[in-house]
């Protein structure tokens, strides 16, 4: 079984270092469109075609990047790992387990303009575990006891495959720790996560509606010394 969450053999030839290189030239001119009031999608259309980048490319740079008051928003919301003991969080279940699993599996991860960490694995309804779930998961509790919280509310969705089977593995898994769990599964993950504080979560829109959140993988990463990638062109 292919373990490699989120990965496509393409991706060895689409972000090497030559092709990183023309990315971040690429992702220069979709942030100046986006910044002039530009629709992001059709940006980066424009610019890919130019540039001739592969579909893969595109999504890496829409991921990417942000008009620069979104970014520096989101950053402004962002609160610090050592700052949660006892403390509530939220947590996007799917989209934190997914991007820990794209790590432990070697596959593409980005450092976006906003801080957050995002990958290119696409969820759209469909989700097995794989072997790196069960460290993944490990992972993520052992952070949340380290970060002495109080109570952790972990969100799945409930359109997803395998949403049940998660909600058991992740109940399993952090049995015995210190802090107050509760795991759902329910339909609209993002919008119960809009007005919420401390949410751990990438996603852009979550970001842009919550009122504080926690970059645990960005935290993670800077322990275990991990880069990663970057594709848009530092100004």
């Amino acid at each position: 079984m292919d373990a490699k969450r989120g990965f496509v053999p393409e991706d060895v030839r689409n972000f090497s270092p030559e092709a990183v290189r023309l990315m971040r030239t690429a992702s220069r001119h979709v942030c100046f469109l986006i910044n002039e009031g530009y629709d992001l999608k059709q940006a980066s259309t424009f610019v890919g075609n130019h540039y001739l980048l592969s579909e893969r490319q595109r999504l890496a740079i829409m991921r990417s990047v942000a008009v620069d008051e979104q970014a520096a928003a989101r950053k402004r919301k962002q609160v610090r790992f050592r700052d949660l003991a006892g403390k509530e969080i939220w947590i996007d279940g799917f989209n934190t387990i997914i991007t820990l699993e794209v790590i432990l599996s070697d596959s593409v991860f980005f450092r976006c303009m906003d801080g957050a960490v995002r990958d290119l694995a696409a969820l759209r309804g469909t989700y097995r575990l794989i072997p790196e779930t069960d460290q993944a998961v490990h992972l993520l509790t052992d952070m949340l006891q380290e970060a002495k919280v109080r109570t952790v509310r972990i969100l799945l969705d409930e359109p997803v495959s395998n949403s049940g089977r998660l909600k058991a593995k992740i109940a399993d898994i952090a049995e015995g720790c210190p802090f107050d769990l509760d795991i759902r599964i329910q339909r609209d993950v993002d919008r119960e996560l809009y007005d919420k504080e401390l949410v751990v979560t990438s996603d852009s829109i979550i970001l842009d509606h919550c009122r504080s959140w926690v970059n645990l993988t960005g935290e993670y990463l800077h322990r275990v010394s991990r880069t990663p990638l970057q594709v848009w062109e530092q100004g």
